[in-house]
């Protein structure tokens, strides 16, 4: 069986890929199997995670936005913008993962794929989006 955190890792990096081009698993699922050592099994079920997250694309895109007062959506770079689409999936559609534990694996896909201030950036976000779910603020009633 995978460890959680590979499993979110490839989850990751199939969301990144989506989001410079639509993934068509024929082509992924081998590609991917060499290269990350996985079996066939764990790529179709993080294909599987991938298409619930795409599911919540606009829900989820639409909280990021709401929240990101110092940049734009779009100004937020691709590697922090996959992390915190996959944070706040995890977040608030994921009973099974605990919001300090996504918030966690958040930041430590940043600290692998992104950089130090972007660590700091994402903890900042999803530690927002989780305290106001803990409130009942207004933001935190989407229906992810």
């Amino acid at each position: 069986m995978l460890p959680p955190q590979k499993f979110r890792e490839i989850v990751f990096q199939l969301l990144y890929s989506h989001d410079f081009s639509p993934l068509e698993m024929g082509d992924s699922v081998p590609f991917m199997m060499g290269e990350l050592k996985v079996t066939k099994r764990s790529m179709l079920d993080a294909h599987a995670r991938v298409n619930l997250v795409l599911e919540k694309l606009p829900e989820i895109d639409a909280r990021i936005q709401k929240i990101s007062t110092d940049y734009t959506f779009d100004r937020i770079s691709r590697v922090e913008r996959t992390i915190l689409r996959l944070g706040v999936f995890e977040l608030f559609s994921d009973d099974a993962i605990p919001g300090p534990v996504a918030i966690a694996e958040a930041i430590r896909l940043c600290r692998k794929f992104g950089t130090r201030e972007s660590a700091h950036f994402v903890n900042a976000m999803l530690d927002r989006l989780y305290k106001e779910s803990l409130h009942g603020a207004p933001e935190a009633s989407l229906s992810l």
